[in-house]
């Protein structure tokens, strides 16, 4: 029988099944591991658009872009911007924060690489993940597709600023202060 001193995540037990060790997982480790699935996904959505555009391109005729250049280029962005995800989301992760949510978060991040980006999860996946996977794919469409969605990111990340500033100007207004 295994006794663990620490109380068992979920992770942690599917280890000590996986693995036969009763270590636990450090959080560290939980936190990088639960980044590269999470972002695993944001690839895949990455792939399925350019898979769509290269379908919209045979339809209409639309030659492939076959370039090793162009490859090089699609497979050092989608690196890119996996690995930035990835350190993203650990942020999150480490802080219990969801990655994925609706509304603003209640904490600001402001180490790694959200000192240089205040928005490196859409910068990875949704410019440097997304335009990768369409080059990779040599496809004009969605290359297309990707530029034509930027401003609908846009519009997402001016949303979450302004639910963040109103949170803020509530809050100093409960301590006495006027915002304005």
């Amino acid at each position: 029988m295994i006794t663990l001193e620490k109380p068992a995540t979920l992770l942690n037990v599917r280890c000590i099944l996986y693995c036969g060790e009763p270590e636990l997982v450090a959080p560290e480790l939980a936190n990088l591991l639960k980044s590269v699935l999470h972002n695993i996904g944001v690839v895949l959505v990455g792939f399925g658009v350019a898979f769509i555009g290269r379908q919209i391109d045979r339809v209409f005729g639309i030659p492939r872009i076959s370039s090793d250049y162009a490859v090089a280029a699609g497979c050092l962005l989608l690196v890119l911007g996996f690995l930035l995800r990835v350190w993203a989301t650990f942020y999150f992760y480490e802080r219990r924060m969801n990655v994925i949510r609706l509304e603003a978060q209640q904490a600001l991040i402001t180490t790694g690489p959200y000192r240089f980006s205040r928005n490196p999860l859409y910068l990875g996946g949704n410019v440097f993940i997304f335009f990768g996977a369409a080059l990779l794919f040599g496809s004009p469409a969605a290359l297309v597709i990707t530029a034509l969605h930027l401003p609908l990111v846009e519009r997402c990340m001016r949303r979450q600023s302004s639910l963040r500033r109103k949170r803020l100007e509530r809050r100093l207004r409960i301590f006495g202060h006027d915002p304005q």
